[in-house]
């Protein structure tokens, strides 16, 4: 699978200006204050002094921790990881595929479903701010639009109504007025409830043929053996025969709409 070649730009976008601003920092460390209030702007306000240069850092640096837990609570990401999880645990192999497997796959699928967005992302917010026509206010706002109408569209009006009573926010007049703070939480749940419907759904073939061959020991007297242990191989059997990675993967990519 190709993957377009803006993405590899989104990708690199983040950690070349934290590096750019590294390499900075040991050359000429008086110019960082000018640097960060030019890439970042005044995070005091206009009327005032901004924050210090240490206070900037710290704060920069905090964001980035957390940076790719937030994104990947944005994207389909989760959906996917808890199907393949739940999919490993019906079938009754504890390790394999092992997580990196699961995660990778996680990954790999979730650029596919969110290249749409990744495109929008590139569009409005990546490629004007590489260009200098954008500052990095501007593309931020962008780049969230982006990703506020993706999660809009996956997240169920009632975790909406729910996080915005318990919030105590006002009608909203549109989708695109929810804010993130709302939205987030409500896009998370979403994607929870959606996930395990898909993984109660994949469960079922698996645990008839469970009770089939425990039914089948039972009545030849072999309690002793687990049932565990006969059924694993008719599981991957069927498993193999129906295609399931593929129907797995096509139906996940399209629950996305």
């Amino acid at each position: 699978m190709r993957f377009p070649a803006s993405w590899g730009r989104i990708c690199a976008a983040l950690p070349a200006l934290v590096l750019s601003t590294a390499a900075q920092a040991q050359e000429a460390p008086a110019a960082i204050p000018g640097a960060l209030d030019r890439a970042f702007g005044s995070l005091g306000g206009t009327d005032g002094p901004g924050m210090t240069m240490s206070l900037q850092l710290l704060l920069i640096m905090g964001l980035l921790t957390i940076l790719p837990s937030l994104i990947l609570m944005m994207t389909s990401f989760t959906r996917i990881l808890v199907v393949l999880s739940i999919l490993r645990q019906a079938i009754g192999l504890q390790q394999s595929p092992p997580n990196q497997v699961l995660i990778g796959l996680s990954m790999f699928l979730s650029l596919f479903v969110m290249a749409p967005t990744l495109e929008v992302v590139n569009r409005t917010a990546i490629a004007p701010y590489s260009a200098g026509t954008m500052n990095a206010q501007d593309a931020i706002q962008n780049g969230g639009k982006a990703f506020h109408a993706f999660m809009i569209r996956q997240t169920r009006e009632r975790d909406l109504l729910m996080f915005a009573e318990m919030a105590r926010a006002p009608r909203f007049a549109s989708a695109a007025d929810v804010p993130f703070s709302i939205l987030l939480p409500a896009f998370v749940t979403s994607e929870l409830k959606t996930a395990f419907q898909i993984g109660f759904m994949l469960f079922l073939p698996f645990l008839v043929i469970d009770l089939v061959v425990s039914s089948v020991l039972m009545s030849l007297g072999m309690a002793m053996m687990s049932p565990m242990v006969v059924s694993l191989p008719f599981k991957l059997l069927l498993f193999v025969m129906v295609d399931g990675w593929s129907l797995l993967m096509g139906s996940l990519a399209q629950s996305f709409g």
